[in-house]
């Protein structure tokens, strides 16, 4: 991460076989969304999944922004903000599956700590505390929709949110405050994060949502309740 970074209800079993994956953007029923009780332990078990795979994608990430860094030669130091939002990518994803509180930030501390205790970022403890307001940000549209809509303005404010949010605190921790640059590097890093850790968090939910691996959590409950809505039209 830049410099940070050096069940729900089952489906229905009495839904059509050929019915076709839910569609993410559309408002989700209120049974399936934003519950209060604790997380189930298949639930626990896709974050914590969750939590590793993209804490590994994460580094991958770093090693590709150390390349477009010295690629991009004197312009480099703008490289991480380019792919910052590929940073921001578990917590809407998490979330759009899950649709439970708390999932989005919870998946982000879990892939920093990923990244500090098993690849050694060089960021330290300090991670951990970016993750949690990334996770924050990423989190918080779709709490102010009450985990009920997955559209993609949602995804996208997502992304901005998260991204922009630690920026601040990023800005204050490498002394950018007072520079030039600043305002250039929040707005790039603010597309960024739009881009992949919005836009590109819902192309993957989809594509998860129609191999149907999916389907005996919240994202897949909500699929089968609007099935007899489309059958009716």
């Amino acid at each position: 991460m830049t410099e940070e970074h050096g069940t729900a209800a089952p489906a229905h079993e009495s839904a059509a076989p050929d019915a076709a994956p839910a569609d993410a953007g559309a408002t989700a029923p209120a049974g399936t969304s934003g519950r209060r009780t604790p997380l189930s332990l298949r639930e626990l078990v896709l974050v914590v999944v969750l939590g590793v795979v993209f804490g590994f994608l994460y580094w991958v990430f770093v090693q590709a922004w150390n390349g477009l860094a010295i690629a991009m030669g004197p312009a480099g130091d703008l490289a991480q903000h380019l792919v910052f939002g590929s940073w921001l990518l578990v917590a809407p994803v998490a979330i759009a599956i899950l649709r439970r509180p708390g999932v989005g930030i919870l998946a982000e501390m879990l892939a920093a700590v990923i990244e500090v205790v098993f690849l050694g970022s060089p960021v330290g403890p300090l991670l951990l505390l970016s993750a949690a307001l990334q996770g924050i940000g990423s989190e918080l549209p779709f709490a102010l929709t009450r985990y009920r809509r997955f559209g993609w303005g949602v995804f996208a404010a997502s992304g901005a949110l998260g991204a922009g949010l630690v920026f601040f605190w990023t800005a204050y921790r490498m002394g950018w405050y007072g520079q030039d640059l600043l305002a250039l590097r929040l707005g790039v890093q603010v597309l960024s994060g739009i881009v992949l850790g919005g836009l590109l968090a819902r192309v993957i939910v989809r594509a998860l949502e129609r191999t149907g691996v999916l389907a005996d959590f919240a994202i897949g409950a909500a699929g089968a309740a609007r099935i007899p809505e489309r059958r009716v039209r």
